[in-house]
């Protein structure tokens, strides 16, 4: 009961940072303008010059806002549900709710407090960091406590939920390998850098998503019920990026920034036939649950 109030009050404190953090980046403005930038590699950078993402490159900012208009009309009110329900009733399927949007916050909270140029709102992109981890790793250990009571029907459909495991990790890689393999064949910076000092969507994506994905595979075919919630997760992930990178693409698109047909295929098009199919399989594990 302890950790479960634990977990409510992280997710209340996730919850809050997050409706003000996204919500200013999304609507707060200022005066300013573009400007370029010669970068630490000695390449023209544009900055986007106005808003709260004044110092970001004008490529990155309205992929930032976008993803801040998902966040708040779309994961805020999600997570303001899961809490909601799991304040009222306590059930397996409303802490596993709950656990896997928290996770999607802590991709979200990972991203701005460590790939966004410093602004004012810094402080609040750590404190909504540290809520949403600590509440995430809450959320784990209280839904395998209870998932170490029930059964999954054998109606949940494991072999489509290891080939989607597969296909997203492969996905992520496809995605981000190329720029990277192509600017070291160069011996050149990557060619979006910017004015940044690394891209933090590499790093989560390849560096712990993708990896992940084959670990819940093995978890999975052991019956673990950490194997369950960290599926459950990455489903829940991959359906809100579904949505948000077709959003993100609109904010740039809004800003004259086109983007090429196989970046297209291969960035955009890929992850939401996996949102879609993320969505199926969600729907298929919560009601696998007895």
């Amino acid at each position: 009961m302890a950790n479960n109030r634990l977990l409510n009050i992280l997710t209340f404190i996730t919850l809050l940072c997050c409706s003000i953090v996204s919500g200013a980046g999304l609507f707060y403005s200022s005066a300013g303008q573009a400007y370029e930038f010669i970068n630490q590699h000695g390449d023209a950078v544009m900055i986007y010059g106005t808003g709260m993402y004044k110092n970001d490159s004008y490529f990155k900012a309205p992929i930032l806002r976008g993803t801040d208009c998902t966040m708040l009309f779309i994961a805020c009110p999600l997570l303001a549900l899961a809490l909601l329900q799991n304040m009222r009733t306590t059930t397996p399927r409303t802490k596993l709710f709950l656990t896997s949007m928290l996770g999607c916050f802590l991709y979200y909270a990972t991203s701005q407090a460590t790939g966004v140029q410093y602004n004012a709102l810094h402080l609040l992109y750590i404190l909504l960091f540290s809520a949403s981890l600590f509440g995430t790793i809450t959320g784990i250990s209280v839904t395998k406590q209870a998932f170490n009571n029930i059964k999954l029907s054998n109606t949940f459909p494991y072999n489509g939920m290891y080939i989607f495991l597969i296909l997203t990790g492969i996905a992520l890689i496809v995605a981000w390998l190329p720029d990277i393999v192509n600017a070291m064949l160069h011996k050149r910076a990557l060619y979006l850098i910017e004015n940044y000092t690394t891209e933090i969507t590499y790093v989560l994506d390849m560096g712990i998503i993708a990896p992940l994905c084959f670990a819940i595979i093995y978890l999975l075919r052991m019956r673990q019920p950490t194997g369950y919630i960290l599926a459950d997760a990455i489903l829940t992930l991959c359906s809100i990026i579904g949505v948000m990178i077709p959003t993100q693409t609109v904010f740039q698109y809004y800003e004259g920034i086109t983007i090429p047909l196989p970046a297209l295929i291969t960035k955009v098009a890929i992850f939401c036939l996996l949102a879609i199919f993320a969505v199926y399989l969600k729907t298929r594990l919560l009601k696998a649950i007895k």
